[in-house]
């Protein structure tokens, strides 16, 4: 295989003495084993933010795909950006990895689409051959919403950042931007053969904005560099997508199960479930894998979708998350078996977000939100609240409060919504859960949050300063109706606690 070095390492768990591998190939069980030639792969995508969601999406799609077709030429280079552990953990192993699916049977395969793993500050000149290498035809981001180094609202770039800025000058590039200009620039120069770029990242029209970023950061460069704008414009697409299938972290127990079923070692485990979907926009500037043929659904309008997921899974998800960490739990699978839970969230989404949506022909969304129901109650997957917690003056604007705003247009009261909301509130302003323990908010604002709130204590107080963050709530403070909800949900879950609050609220309903 292209790119890995092979490495003999101790036996790390209980009775396993080999480690998987190529070498390894053989022992792999065959219900497991890829149906590739490990030794007869081409790298033919660049994939940046080698996390375990791409491993246990898209790199499973193109697996799949390479499987149907015979096609080995789409193999990736993953490049890891913050840590090397994933190459760490991935080199010795040729770049093998186990996905395990955790639903009513556990089902473990061996992905092999891993061509190459590159870290990032150390490989930079490695990375931007492999965009203008002939053989590479797509490059796939996925880098969370904080890696764009952007304003999510204006969506326009942090010029300011002086990270953005060092990379727009010409040092080895570290942005994630950066990295994309420099490579596609390397590329231009070398063949200029055409590319397509697509996000798999839960931002809103994503690939619309990724190439905005791409052309804000163009216009930094000395003049000199400039003409590769115009060449961009005129040869690299991409592509929106919506990219939906829940993989919570690995755990010891996880790699130890692995490590009994393959009877080889895997410390690059990832556990996800048997849901998955990919829809992506059909405008592809240079070949492609048959993604289609995985499952992926290709389309001329990808929106209508990514309204659905946004608001329907990651607005029920953030829901989840805060509402169940103030009442103290753990996992998702463990909140949703509350009879008051469920019934909470599938009334979120019947009769409020989907009031807000409309369907893409042929979409049955009922079926959709009973698989939702059925995905956050599997207690197979261990899905952590915290996870899903992060990072949500990001994520609010997508998932509610762009629910918030069309209800409100529609003259509809989005109390159920503004319950959601308020357990942001309150666990960002409290920072403990119903029972008095510490809570850890883990969020890029949480300095400004905290100067918004500081000398805040009422639950009226606390609504007004948040509100006054038009980065998340645009012109929400001016909606006196939706406040009334607000100080009215914030003051039930900070008096008598998430659940009880969760009760009265369901009560309600009938």
């Amino acid at each position: 295989m292209p790119g890995f070095s092979r490495a003999d390492e101790p036996p790390r768990r209980g009775q396993v003495t080999a480690r998987l591998s190529v070498a390894q190939w053989a022992a792999i069980p065959d219900a497991a084993r890829p149906r590739l030639d490990p030794h007869d792969l081409t790298i033919g995508i660049v994939h940046l933010g080698l996390g375990a969601f791409h491993r246990a999406h898209q790199a499973v799609y193109t697996q799949r795909a390479m499987s149907e077709t015979g096609d080995n030429t789409w193999a990736i280079c993953g490049v890891t950006q913050r840590s090397r552990a994933v190459l760490d953990d991935l080199a010795p192993q040729d770049g093998l990895y186990t996905v395990v699916e955790r639903g009513q049977a556990d089902r473990f395969h061996v992905v092999a689409a891993l061509g190459d793993v590159l870290f990032a500050p150390e490989h930079h000149a490695a990375l931007v051959e492999r965009i203008a290498a002939v053989s590479t035809h797509v490059v796939t981001l996925t880098v969370t919403e904080k890696g764009y180094r952007h304003d999510p609202v204006t969506r326009r770039l942090d010029v300011g950042n002086a990270e953005i800025q060092a990379d727009a000058a010409g040092r080895p590039p570290r942005t994630v931007v950066g990295q994309v200009v420099r490579g596609l620039q390397a590329r231009y120069r070398a063949t200029g053969a055409p590319m397509t770029v697509v996000s798999c990242d839960n931002l809103n029209n994503n690939g619309a904005t990724l190439q905005g970023l791409v052309e804000q950061f163009c216009a930094l460069l000395p003049a000199a560099e400039q003409p590769v704008a115009s060449w961009i414009s005129q040869h690299v697409t991409f592509p929106s997508t919506v990219v939906d299938r829940i993989v919570p972290a690995t755990t010891a127990v996880d790699r130890g199960e692995v490590a009994e079923y393959l009877g080889l070692d895997d410390e690059a485990t990832v556990v996800t479930e048997p849901f998955s979907q990919w829809v992506i926009e059909d405008r592809f500037a240079a070949p492609r894998p048959s993604w289609e043929l995985a499952g992926a659904i290709l389309t001329d309008d990808v929106a209508l979708y990514e309204a659905m997921k946004l608001r329907l899974l990651n607005g029920s998800h953030s829901a989840l998350a805060y509402l169940g960490l103030l009442a103290g739990y753990g996992q998702v699978a463990d909140f949703v078996a509350l009879d008051v839970v469920a019934t909470y969230i599938k009334a979120l989404m019947d009769v409020e977000v989907r009031a807000t949506l409309v369907q893409p022909a042929g979409f049955d969304v009922e079926l959709y939100q009973e698989q939702l129901l059925q995905r956050f109650a599997n207690p197979g997957l261990q899905h952590r609240l915290a996870q899903i917690a992060m990072d949500g003056s990001l994520k609010l604007p997508p998932r509610l409060v762009g629910t918030v705003v069309d209800l409100r247009t529609g003259g509809h009261r989005p109390r159920l919504t503004a319950l959601a909301i308020a357990a942001w509130m309150r666990f960002v302003s409290a920072r403990i859960d119903d029972a008095g323990r510490q809570l850890a908010v883990d969020d890029p604002a949480t300095v400004r949050i905290a100067g918004v709130l500081q000398g805040a204590a009422e639950p009226s107080t606390v609504v007004d300063r948040l509100l006054g963050m038009p980065e998340i709530f645009g012109g929400l403070g001016d909606d006196v109706e939706f406040r009334r909800l607000l100080v009215d949900a914030l003051d039930r879950l900070t008096r008598f606690g998430a659940v009880a609050t969760l009760r009265a609220e369901v009560d309600g309903l009938s």
